[in-house]
């Protein structure tokens, strides 16, 4: 929360306070967070836990989620407009001038900063006022369990993109609460770490009766596990990585690309562990992920009823793949036209004779430019590479480290990996492997910073688009919005931005 949105709520009561002045109005009021007349029931309490929930249909209406990694990273170029090119470039500024002039700003790590923000807002509210309501005991614990969780899902996003960032802990009732200095990362890591311990007693074991899209407690062990392998605390990484595994609460799909087939999302959720959950029934639900990957003008059915040809994979990322992986079908280099006509390759896109269409967010019954994809925010095969290059940071390639990334190739119809690997190539085949398996989920551009191997390995992904990428050190992490540090006199930008 920031000044804005403080004086938007001034003014907002002014004018309600207007009006009664005019006539009498005898509704109760629910709709201002400083009202005493919420949280007084158990659906009160559900109420404010969907508003904290919220803030993932934010993060995935226009994407920021998948594209604040993704438009930077080396699997996927965008369409080179203004706005977007900015981050496969690296010229953004700390204003993000170029996404503002656009009105792209909610795609952007800006929209990351103010959805996560608003998340934590909404969570710390049920946080503080659900434990005190009177209803089913089990019921409320789960409730403040899932706040919790996603507190510190929101905490984690913001980390591992922004660096040191504000920790908040309580909602702001005045305009005082929302001026808080940033903290270190390090702190930032005891906070999730503390948030999802939590949250893992509070919260019931997935099962059949899980509400689709919320969390479960394997899930919180799941985000522990990975927080955990970005804090390199590898033990932890590790031991949350098999827990979650072993608890045999979720298996992989037999096949890959059925993880992504929009008519299977009920059978995928036994992989899919946490997800933003597409709505077939109202546009509200809804992703844009469907029409930035599909073609140009709508060009083919399959992709979807409206789709506009802006991002595509790399060529050399699509022939990084063996011909045999069931992974690769994921991408293709031709489509069917509406007329039922094959587009060949060179007429993908008129920027390159190279375009790459993505499959992973197909959906021919699309509601406009809006699918009713599930986005992967945590599945299974991210859990057992988590395990495989945790375990191999401790004790190297062990037994134990070739069968967790063994289980992902196999599933992709590939060999083992072979034996005899030192220490530093094992840990380089899961990272490739957690390209392959997890591209265009938001997931690259964090292991590429994570690693700090973003410097070697961009000016390498480069086209005809884009024949020179150059990124600098202080790209590791992207700047505060300078609006937030215009609204909050404590905020200070990231150095490498000053």
């Amino acid at each position: 929360m920031n000044r804005y949105f403080l004086k938007s709520i001034l003014v907002a009561l002014t004018m309600l306070f207007c009006c009664s002045a005019c006539q009498k109005l005898d509704e109760d009021v629910y709709s201002s967070v400083i009202t005493t007349n919420f949280y007084q029931s158990a659906q009160d309490a559900e109420a404010a836990l969907t508003a904290a929930y919220g803030s993932i249909n934010d993060l995935f209406d226009q994407a920021p989620m998948v594209f604040a990694s993704d438009f930077a990273g080396d699997q996927l170029w965008v369409k080179p407009v203004v706005g977007r090119n900015v981050f496969a470039l690296y010229s953004y500024d700390t204003d993000y001038s170029g996404p503002k002039s656009f009105g792209r700003t909610a795609e952007s790590p800006y929209g990351l900063w103010q959805f996560c923000y608003k998340g934590i807002e909404n969570a710390n509210w049920v946080i503080e006022k659900v434990p005190s309501i009177t209803m089913e005991v089990n019921r409320r614990n789960a409730i403040v369990g899932e706040a919790l969780f996603l507190r510190s899902l929101y905490h984690f996003t913001l980390t591992k993109s922004f660096g040191d960032v504000v920790i908040r802990l309580s909602p702001s009732k005045s305009e005082s609460d929302a001026l808080v200095a940033k903290s270190p990362k390090a702190d930032v890591y005891k906070q999730i770490f503390k948030d999802l311990d939590d949250a893992i007693t509070k919260l019931p074991s997935y099962s059949a009766s899980t509400i689709k899209g919320r969390s479960s407690k394997e899930v919180a062990i799941g985000l522990y596990a990975k927080a955990a392998l970005y804090a390199e605390d590898w033990t932890t990484a590790k031991a949350k990585a098999i827990e979650v595994i072993n608890s045999g609460k979720y298996t992989l799909m037999a096949n890959v690309v059925d993880v992504f087939d929009v008519e299977k999302e009920d059978l995928a959720r036994q992989e899919n562990m946490f997800a933003f959950e597409g709505d077939y029934s109202t546009k509200a639900r809804g992703t844009t992920l469907m029409g930035f990957c599909g073609p140009a003008n709508s060009a083919s059915r399959d992709y979807g009823n409206m789709t506009f040809g802006s991002i595509f994979a790399f060529q050399a990322f699509f022939d990084s793949f063996n011909p045999m992986d069931k992974r690769r079908q994921l991408m293709d280099t031709t489509y069917i036209s509406v007329a039922g006509k094959v587009v060949l390759q060179k007429d993908i896109t008129p920027y390159t004779v190279k375009g790459v269409l993505i499959k992973k967010y197909m959906d021919k019954n699309s509601v406009g430019a809006k699918g009713r994809n599930n986005v992967p925010m945590l599945r299974l095969a991210d859990i057992y590479l988590i395990a495989a290059e945790a375990e191999a940071r401790l004790n190297g390639p062990t037994a134990t480290a070739y069968q967790y990334i063994n289980a992902i190739r196999s599933r992709a119809g590939l060999a083992n990996l072979g034996t005899g690997l030192s220490k530093d190539d094992f840990i380089s085949a899961v990272l490739q492997e957690r390209s392959w398996e997890l591209f265009a989920e938001g997931d690259r551009w964090f292991d590429l910073t994570r690693t700090n191997t973003f410097l070697t390995v961009i000016p390498k992904a480069v086209n005809e688009v884009y024949p020179v990428r150059t990124p600098q050190a202080k790209h590791r992490y992207y700047p505060i919005p300078l609006d937030e540090i215009r609204a909050n006199p404590k905020l200070e930008q990231n150095p490498d931005w000053k």
